[in-house]
């Protein structure tokens, strides 16, 4: 039987929230279509700390604390040192379309995933890449034909990959070799009809959150396709991050980016989860 959550607000008035990310008792995320990278405090207010005019996407940290940013329409990641935003990769070669989601390991490598068509001019759906970057910002194609490669995330022994094919409404494990090349795809979890994989985020009891913004929830996976746990929304789910030993779900009534700008629709709402964050990020 799946455990029905209710989740509370706790920030809005963001044009779209993407990437969030839990750091030292901070929640970070994207404000994709205002372009600005934010970091929450435990009250909900949100500082501001870049700038990304190119749309920020995916976050993640170097081991030496530098900031990590996919800037999306220029296929770029881009890093932050504190004082200077500098590009770390430029991906331009290798993506189809605009870059989007992205995990990070302890280690600095990252891996990224691209719409692969222009979504929203209506362009006929293609696959797309997944890409690996080295620490010194050496970039590769690591994963091919993908259905819009979108949340990702990596176990705590570093050597499992999960992403979610957001068209093929599941999630693809691979196994990482020490080189960080993927082997051995397989799929992790096939999703209940209607759900879409947008942001998703493990917990260390080894399940998985799943943001879906067709079916306005964020549901618990485990390995097979079992939904143990759901937190219904009232507009589409589209990332989700553990911290705290609670859930964070940004939720958005469009991911327009003109109705985004309009409505400025995007929240925060928070609930208890029952096991805290495992893995990366």
């Amino acid at each position: 039987m799946t455990v029905q959550l209710s989740a509370e607000l706790f920030a809005e008035g963001f044009c779209f929230g993407e990437g969030p990310r839990w750091r030292e008792g901070y929640l970070w995320l994207s404000d994709m279509h205002d372009h600005q990278v934010l970091r929450l405090d435990g009250s909900g207010y949100a500082h501001s700390v870049i700038e990304v005019p190119n749309r920020p996407s995916g976050l993640g940290w170097l081991p030496d604390g530098d900031l990590l940013v996919v800037s999306m329409t220029d296929k770029r990641i881009l890093r932050f040192d504190g004082h200077q935003l500098t590009i770390h990769a430029d991906l331009e070669t290798l993506a189809s379309f605009d870059c989007n989601d992205m995990v990070v390991d302890a280690a600095g490598q990252a891996y990224v995933g691209n719409f692969g068509f222009d979504l929203h001019n209506g362009a006929a759906q293609r696959v797309a890449e997944l890409i690996a970057i080295k620490p010194d910002g050496t970039a590769r194609i690591v994963a091919r034909d993908l259905l819009f490669p979108n949340g990702t995330v990596i176990t705590p022994d570093r050597r499992t990959l999960i992403v979610g094919e957001s068209f093929a409404g599941r999630l693809t494990a691979f196994d990482i070799d020490q080189d960080g090349d993927l082997h051995n795809r397989r799929i992790w979890a096939q999703l209940p009809d209607g759900a879409v994989p947008d942001g998703i985020c493990l917990d260390a009891l080894g399940g998985i959150w799943v943001a879906s913004p067709t079916t306005n929830d964020c549901i618990r996976v485990q390995e097979g396709g079992e939904v143990t746990h759901r937190v219904a929304t009232d507009r589409g789910a589209y990332a989700c991050m553990l911290g705290d030993h609670r859930l964070h779900i940004l939720t958005s009534r469009s991911s327009n980016p003109a109705d985004c700008q309009a409505q400025r629709s995007g929240q925060v709402v928070v609930v208890d989860a029952p096991a805290p964050g495992a893995g990366y990020p």
